[in-house]
């Protein structure tokens, strides 16, 4: 009888743990997404997207909460955010974090990028190629970059590189020695204080990609743009998660992040393509005027900053650096920025700067 109510006792207990657990059912992985753009831009939209698409997928099973607009880290604290554990996923750009990224910054310097879709596909091939160590610290999902950045400007139209003399403009990294080449003064205004700095005059303009005249509002305080994509740069972006988090996963859910995150890498190139033509729009409607360089006088901006690249790589030969490497690296970002582009051609996939082919007026 004794023995019985024992076994009773534990049929029971076992049924009522049975119960509970399938109440509870599977777990839930809960994420938190950082990244320092405003909401309202179409690159937050696509993040949330992936988020959501990530949830989707796995049937719930992981849930990524988005935090934009620097809500969880400032832009310049994503990385060290995401390593510290703040968030299990970031999104910036690595100029904001100049000295941290050492071989990726070879990527922004002016190598001549026609537009965001080929240097986000050269980015990433160069990632791959090489996987530089300074990424050791995090799980790399995918990099993507702006358009090549142009000169907006508050008051001062910039015909030539003599009007560039005497003006402040904001400009972080490697686009800060940049500006220097062109003759103007840099300062490391973070983004999303750009608009106010403008406004009251702490800097005279920006040297950013033209879908900033939408997304960052800065047609409301812009009155020129000169397009200088030959002589400009770009900035390398990217999407990374905790490291730990990611060893942690389950093995399913790796290889869905993955396959989600290859497909949001064309999404973002893409995305970062179409929104030049947003920021076209929006100046247009401002009246912000946009002055295209002539040949002879883009020649010079290019000239002048020229020097930068071979600068640099010595930079990094004198911290250790192997010299033939480095070489190799830049002809290998030529040479898939060739190829790039005749896809690009070759996709019709249209873009405001770039060669005639692709570029739309």
């Amino acid at each position: 009888m004794k023995r019985m109510a024992i076994f009773l006792l534990l049929a029971g207990a076992l049924m009522v743990a049975l119960a509970t657990a399938a109440e509870a059912g599977p777990k839930t992985i809960r994420l938190k997404f950082a990244s320092y753009f405003p909401t309202a831009a179409k690159q937050s939209k696509l993040l949330e997207e992936f988020c959501a698409e990530v949830g989707q997928r796995t049937n719930g099973k992981v849930k990524i909460d988005f935090f934009g607009g620097g809500s969880l880290l400032k832009a310049t604290k994503v990385y060290d955010g995401v390593v510290q554990g703040i968030a299990d996923i970031g999104f910036s750009h690595i100029e904001y974090t100049r000295g941290r990224f050492p071989v990726t910054e070879i990527v922004d310097l002016p190598h001549g990028y026609p537009s965001a879709w080929v240097a986000s596909h050269v980015a990433n091939d160069f990632y791959r190629k090489f996987k530089p160590k300074e990424w050791a610290k995090v799980h790399v999902l995918w990099f993507n970059t702006c358009p090549p950045n142009q000169l907006i400007l508050a008051k001062k139209a910039v015909y030539k590189l003599e009007d560039l003399r005497g003006l402040t403009v904001r400009g972080p990294g490697r686009v800060g020695e940049l500006l220097k080449a062109l003759g103007a003064t840099p300062k490391p205004v973070p983004m999303n204080e750009v608009y106010e700095a403008m406004a009251r005059g702490v800097v005279d303009g920006c040297m950013t990609p033209i879908e900033t005249l939408k997304a960052f509002r800065l047609a409301e305080v812009a009155k020129y743009v000169t397009l200088c994509w030959e002589a400009a740069n770009i900035y390398t972006f990217y999407v990374v998660m905790n490291k730990e988090v990611w060893d942690g996963l389950p093995p399913e859910v790796q290889k869905l992040l993955e396959k989600v995150s290859g497909e949001f890498e064309e999404r973002a190139a893409l995305v970062w393509n179409r929104v030049d033509f947003i920021g076209l729009k929006a100046g247009k409607e401002k009246g912000v005027k946009f002055i295209p360089l002539p040949p002879e006088e883009m020649k010079r901006w290019k000239e002048a900053v020229s020097p930068m690249t071979q600068s640099y790589l010595k930079e990094l030969q004198r911290a250790g650096f192997n010299k033939a490497e480095l070489e190799g690296m830049v002809s290998f970002i030529k040479d898939r920025i060739q190829y790039w582009t005749k896809k690009q051609i070759e996709y019709g996939i249209k873009s405001v700067t770039g060669p005639e082919a692709i570029r739309v007026k």
